[in-house]
């Protein structure tokens, strides 16, 4: 084969790990402690990766508060996901939940504890215990700083290990060979300018969610959806992007989450009227019900005019009857959080929030290895050698329709470790190569092509000026709420802004710390995000899960117990079955969701 006809730089790896989350990281970690040489590349310092963020806990039955047991967890998960998720992979991570977070434990991370000295575990949406009989204590949990301990801990321990790290470093694009092999990245320094080939034998993708494509949202500006773009530019389809989670309480009118582990310590919703309104709407487990059941409770609620405020347009949690000591130990930066940017100080006076975007559901398709995975020639899970996603960006699929609180923590440590084991695994056993695959001579035309586009723009619009009205028309057109008409007008308008994206312009043509055009190349990821998330939200006529459809209320499972495919070529779509099957155990069969 041809050489690549550019002059980039080129450095070789064993793998190359795209994000430094928690579950990049935990893949680099495993890949790292067996001698491989692994580059991590991240846009920001690895502990301000966006898992920074998670607050309530980590999902794992330990059993520590009462009884539990992984198939309580499995099922809490299946009937959580609206029976969309894929029942092998489910099992395979509630199983796997209590060893992982040994392992955190016994890699240092601070969890806190109960008298006896067992990791603390509090209540959570959706956990319940005997198969929705009553709630359950499953929630490992850090204070509400869970998802810092986490990452802090995994990048001490990365760093022990000799992974190499690219800080501020942004992936453009995967490379794919003649075979459609992944063969490496072509990637972004942001500090220089400087463009290089990252040539590996195994790529993962670890690149986090893509909320900023919405105007509310509790996602960092990061999150815009880069894993996703480039998987679709290069032919691979992105799975079930209808499906985005609305988290029951952002902060309103800020977007900041306050995490689910306030109403696992005690905390309560409540309507103008001072009403705890969940317990009509989840008799069971009333505010612990999971999350688009609570978001669309509340929303009734406010659409009913028993919203709070001059606008009537959010609800209020109460705290205040947890009493001061539990809120300053368990629950502190809930606290700082409040009083910054809802001006309440939690230990006195309720907190105003509002459903806002938090998480995606959808994404890469994957086996539980990490795998990635396309239809070809009639199977629709054929391996894309070279090529993993992990955590957010990817699709197992354990979260279907709907994530169970804390199973975000839980599936980054589960498949980020099943991941690094599994290529691990490929690496010992003679399966990879010794050496790497030949580089096409295409490998770095098309982001280059991109990047000179900008550097040549003379007229256009403003990165920022298209990228928000990317996020005003999916925050309208595909919000909590969806119906027929909306969609169809939303599909219209993002199609429109695709042509948009086409021309844009970069006034600062400096190639050092240009944070406009990273702007731009993010702004790529962005559309081709919203495009598979409100063209399959169109196509899916049923309410199930997250996507609420007010003209199909109804679950349809005769003709929607499917996953979604959307491929960028063409903006077309098509579907493969749910694997509703188990590795063990009898599968839970689809039935009505009640609380």
């Amino acid at each position: 084969m041809t050489a690549v006809k550019t002059s980039l730089p080129r450095r070789k790896f064993d793998a190359v790990i795209i994000g430094a989350g928690g579950a990049g990281m935990r893949a680099s970690l495993q890949l790292a402690n067996a001698g491989l040489n692994v580059a991590v590349l991240s846009k920001v310092f690895p502990t301000r990766s966006h898992t920074v963020a998670a607050q309530g806990g980590i999902g794992a039955s330990l059993g520590n508060m009462s009884e539990d047991n992984w198939y309580w967890h499995m099922f809490d998960t299946v009937k959580g996901s609206d029976y969309l998720g894929d029942q092998d992979a489910i099992e395979f991570m509630c199983r796997e939940a209590p060893k992982v977070v040994y392992e955190l434990e016994h890699f240092g991370m601070p969890f806190d504890r109960n008298p006896d000295g067992t990791i603390y575990q509090r209540p959570f949406g959706g956990h319940s215990s005997n198969f929705g009989e009553k709630p359950v204590a499953r929630a490992c949990a850090a204070a509400d700083r869970t998802g810092h301990a986490l990452l802090h801990t995994l990048y001490q321990r990365n760093v022990a290990a000799r992974t190499q790290f690219f800080v501020e470093w942004m992936a453009l694009d995967i490379i794919r060979d003649k075979d459609g092999d992944c063969v490496g990245v072509v990637a972004y320094e942001m500090e220089t300018g400087e463009v290089m080939i990252l040539q590996a034998k195994i790529t993962v993708f670890a690149t986090g969610g893509a909320g900023r494509i919405w105007a509310a949202s509790t996602n960092a500006f990061i999150n815009t959806g880069d894993g996703m773009g480039m998987a679709a530019r290069a032919g691979i389809p992105l799975e079930d992007m209808e499906f985005w989670q609305f988290h029951p309480t952002g902060v309103a009118g800020a977007g900041v989450l306050i995490t689910e582990g306030v109403r696992g310590e005690g905390g309560v919703l409540r309507n103008k009227d001072g009403e705890r309104f969940m317990e009509r709407y989840a008799p069971t487990l009333k505010d612990l019900a999971p999350r688009d059941f609570v978001s669309r409770s509340m929303d009734q609620e406010i659409k009913e005019g028993r919203g709070c405020g001059p606008n009537g347009d959010y609800v209020l949690l109460d705290l205040s009857h947890i009493g001061a000591e539990t809120i300053t130990k368990r629950l502190p930066s809930i606290r700082e959080i409040a009083i910054k940017f809802a001006n309440v100080d939690p230990i006195k006076e309720p907190i105003p929030v509002v459903p806002t975007i938090h998480y995606q559901m959808g994404g890469i398709p994957t086996n539980f290895y990490g795998q990635v995975v396309v239809p070809k020639d009639g199977n629709p899970n054929t391996i894309v050698n070279g090529l993993y996603a992990v955590g957010e960006c990817a699709c197992v699929s354990v979260h279907g329709a709907n994530r169970l609180g804390t199973n975000s923590l839980l599936d980054l440590v589960v498949f980020g470790r099943a991941a690094g084991n599994h290529i691990v695994e490929q690496f010992s056993s003679g399966k990879i190569a010794k050496e790497h695959k030949e580089l096409p001579a295409d490998a770095a035309d098309r982001p280059l092509a991109r990047m000179a586009k900008y550097d040549n723009s003379t007229s256009g619009e403003n990165t920022q000026v298209v990228a928000q009205a990317i996020r005003d028309t999916m925050q309208k057109h595909c919000g909590v709420f969806r119906t027929s008409a909306l969609l169809s007008e939303g599909v219209e308008k993002v199609l429109a802004l695709a042509e948009r994206c086409k021309d844009i312009h970069v006034k600062d043509k400096s190639k050092v710390f240009n944070t406009a055009r990273v702007e731009a190349m993010e702004l790529d990821n962005l559309i081709e995000t919203a495009r598979a998330t409100i063209t399959s939200a169109q196509a899916r006529q049923e309410s199930r899960g997250a996507h609420a459809h007010s003209d199909f209320p109804e679950r349809n499972d005769a003709d929607w117990m499917k996953h979604t495919l959307w491929y960028s070529e063409g903006n077309r779509l098509e579907y493969k079955p749910v694997n509703l099957k188990p590795l063990t155990v009898e599968s839970f069969q689809p039935k009505k969701r009640t609380f």
